[in-house]
């Protein structure tokens, strides 16, 4: 029977559900849930007759496969449930969608694992994405910027709108936050001899932390903020009002993750002597995300790597082929490296990460975990131990000035 006969909001999931079942089977219309009554056809002597149910699993097992027989107790076998599509195999998808998909422009990258829609404009980009992100990959879209009000976007801009601003600042290098004006981080920018020096007189590798996040961007940058979400890529998964985005549609009742719009800026490593340092270290999100590189900064003074320079450092990555080609191209303008796992690999990488932090001589404390503590930019050393020592490979994929990365939750990722 329900816990509480007469208490009409349970105080657990499993009250809840029997409460809500009670009300079903007393042929109430205001019952306000979306699934059918669900009961048991017989009683623990034997009788037949309509019982409430008493497990949990029995009412979960029932509205997710209204096939089960009545007269058992359902065990739900995720393997033997899910059976495998020949649709969802990796390579089924990839030969057959040529033929299915033909009026889209797309390509696969970092051994077949990315998807690369090329025409952010194409309204059945959506289509393919789908049985994409059904397989939890990640999604390369190109060209939003040019959805996009580009001035609105300058360093410049931003800094002429905001810099009396605070907000905290990271240096990447040291982890440590300072709370100044953001003016002092454009100025910056791009302008490598107005940037902060650390003690031994190199220069400082900034990121302005999360700023403005959520609620404040949009009422500090009411236009930024339109323009953002006018050129979001696949709308109907990205836009807050998007049918398929389930995040924005929760009840009040949830606590919802972060969904931002949150602007995430730092200068860029070629100014640095020390290239093996991210502006992000190695981490994991706990809601999909959809990261648009709005604004590119090219960085001037001493000690800063050429264009050429830039390249031929990127080049030196584990790159596809595709990307190689966007290298050379002059019309495209790289701003940012990324390397993305899956989430499946994540006990293996937390794993790596400890033995390497005991081969450092740092203390490996049991609660600590390298991932949550955002604690490591993965080097390229480390990215081929990894992979010759737990078979983890890395995906590296280059973000060009208008591609929006979307990657699902879970997935593991340094910038």
């Amino acid at each position: 029977p329900p816990a509480s006969q007469n208490n009409e909001q349970g105080s657990t999931l499993r009250d809840l559900l029997t409460t809500t079942a009670g009300k079903l089977r007393l042929g109430s219309t205001d019952a306000g849930i979306a699934f059918a009554p669900v009961y048991s056809t017989g009683t623990a002597s034997g009788k037949s007759g309509r019982t409430m149910p008493n497990i949990l699993d029995d009412i979960i097992a029932s509205v997710v496969e209204n096939k089960i027989p009545p007269n058992r107790a359902p065990k739900i076998n995720v393997k033997s449930e899910i059976k495998d599509d020949p649709k969802d195999d990796k390579n089924c998808i990839q030969d057959d969608c040529s033929k299915r998909y033909s009026d889209i422009q797309y390509s696969w990258i970092c051994d077949k694992h990315v998807l690369w829609l090329r025409d952010h404009k194409n309204s059945n980009n959506w289509k393919l994405f789908k049985e994409c992100w059904k397989q939890g990959r990640p999604v390369l879209v190109s060209g939003m910027h040019k959805k996009m009000n580009f001035s609105l976007w300058k360093a410049e801009s931003i800094s002429l709108d905001f810099g009396n601003q605070q907000a905290d600042i990271l240096n990447c290098k040291d982890s440590i936050i300072s709370n100044t004006n953001v003016k002092e981080f454009w100025d910056g920018f791009e302008d490598v001899s107005k940037r902060q020096k650390i003690k031994n007189g190199e220069t400082a590798l900034l990121k302005l932390k999360d700023w403005p996040s959520g609620e404040d961007f949009k009422a500090m940058m009411p236009a930024r903020y339109e323009d953002l979400l006018k050129s979001l890529p696949l709308p109907e998964y990205c836009s807050p009002e998007g049918k398929l985005n389930l995040a924005s549609h929760l009840p009040g009742f949830f606590v919802r993750p972060d969904l931002g719009p949150r602007l995430c800026s730092a200068y860029g490593v070629a100014a640095t002597k020390d290239h093996d340092i991210g502006t992000t270290n190695l981490h994991i999100e706990v809601s999909d995300v959809v990261n648009i590189l709005v604004y590119v900064g090219i960085a001037k003074g001493n000690g800063v790597l050429s264009k050429s320079g830039v390249l031929k450092k990127l080049e030196e990555e584990d790159l596809d082929d595709l990307l190689r080609k966007r290298l050379k191209d002059s019309s495209e303008l790289p701003g940012a490296l990324w390397h993305i796992y899956a989430g499946k690999d994540a006990d293996k990488i937390r794993e790596f990460l400890q033995k390497i932090a005991k081969e450092q001589g740092l203390e490996v404390l049991p609660e600590h975990d390298p991932i949550r503590d955002q604690s490591w930019y993965v080097n390229k050393k480390l990215r081929q131990r990894l992979f010759e020592e737990y078979g983890v490979k890395t995906c590296t994929v280059i973000q060009f000035l208008g591609d929006a990365i979307i990657l699902p939750a879970g997935a593991l990722h340094q910038v």
